[in-house]
């Protein structure tokens, strides 16, 4: 005989099932596994592993930083999209993923919007222009002069085709008309590497890890993305000032579970992250690369992952940037 469960009956058993969800999380001595789309020694790879310790502390539980870099950031974003809804696989990413990624990409393996979970901000700061030492500028306007008196001695990196740091290098040489060549690769950790070898001769770069190989005198600073200077580097003009015009939207990065991440977990998680991202280490850790830890409440964070999405999709169509 088959047995039939009315329908407040399937929304009982149902609303059991998420409690007891969320009554197991996290699972004793399971890992939280924080995925991040960059190589090891980027921006975002570094921020993420000032949080671990402390959300480890919070929740109790192991947690783990995992780099997946590679195809836009996507393999990360792509392995938290297809997690169990547990709470044990989390992602940490730039807005790129979800805002950039759908227009310059002819077709992405997850829904920005249906597949993941929004659970807190992570942190807000700006990208620098910076240059490599060997490079006798100190300014856009040396810059442009440098560059048209030596044609093809420029090549600008990028942590990926499609990310804030190509947009915004397309950006910069459509304004400045100053012949460089882009070279993306698979993380900021790799482009670094070779801006610091002289390989490349400038990029945008996160704050995070600019600001330290500028403090050695390897590179050096020609323009912040804001739209006024950071507070923490008052000496680096804003693009605006020196005359170009949309180089200024402050970057972010958020934290993000899969699609139907029960509301409790998300809750909890939430809490742990409002708690480590509050710590004084960790806000000290972000304001020495020049980046701001904030948190916010998850619909604070749907709301910006939205407008987000529609700022980069209106400025990717102007330039003509095509997808991929």
């Amino acid at each position: 005989m088959r047995l039939r469960i009315s329908p407040f009956g399937a929304l009982l058993l149902a609303a059991c099932a998420s409690l007891a969800s969320a009554q197991t999380f996290p699972v004793a001595g399971r890992a939280v596994r924080v995925m991040v789309g960059f190589a090891a020694g980027g921006g975002t790879d570094i921020q993420a592993r000032m949080v671990a310790p402390k959300l480890s502390d919070a929740l109790g539980v192991p947690v783990i930083v995992e780099n997946k870099p590679g195809a836009s950031t996507m393999l990360a974003a792509v392995e938290v999209a297809r997690a169990a809804p547990d709470g044990h696989t989390i992602l940490y990413s730039f807005n790129g993923a979800f805002a950039q990624n759908p227009f310059t990409l002819k077709s992405i393996p997850y829904d920005p919007f249906k597949d993941f979970t929004p659970i807190s901000l992570g942190s807000r700061g700006s990208q620098l222009l910076v240059v490599h030492q060997t490079v006798p500028v100190a300014s856009i306007a040396e810059l442009v002069a440098w560059g048209k008196t030596n044609p093809g001695k420029l090549n600008i990196a990028s942590f990926g085709t499609g990310t804030s740091s190509h947009i915004f290098a397309e950006m910069l040489m459509r304004q400045l008309g100053v012949d460089m060549v882009h070279v993306p690769y698979k993380g900021a950790g790799d482009a670094v590497k070779d801006l610091l070898a002289g390989r490349v001769q400038l990029m945008f770069d996160a704050a995070t890890t600019a600001v330290q190989n500028i403090g050695t005198g390897r590179l050096r600073a020609l323009g912040v993305v804001a739209p006024v200077r950071s507070p923490f580097l008052p000496a680096v003009p804003t693009f605006t000032e020196q005359g170009l015009k949309g180089i200024d939207m402050i970057g972010w990065l958020g934290w993000y579970g899969p699609a139907n991440l029960p509301k409790e977990i998300v809750q909890q998680l939430n809490a742990a992250l409002v708690k480590a991202l509050a710590h004084p280490d960790v806000k000290a850790g972000y304001e020495r690369g020049a980046y701001e830890a904030v948190s916010s409440s998850p619909e604070e964070l749907a709301a910006l992952t939205r407008q987000s999405y529609e700022q980069w999709g209106k400025v990717i169509r102007e330039l003509g940037i095509e997808a991929q």
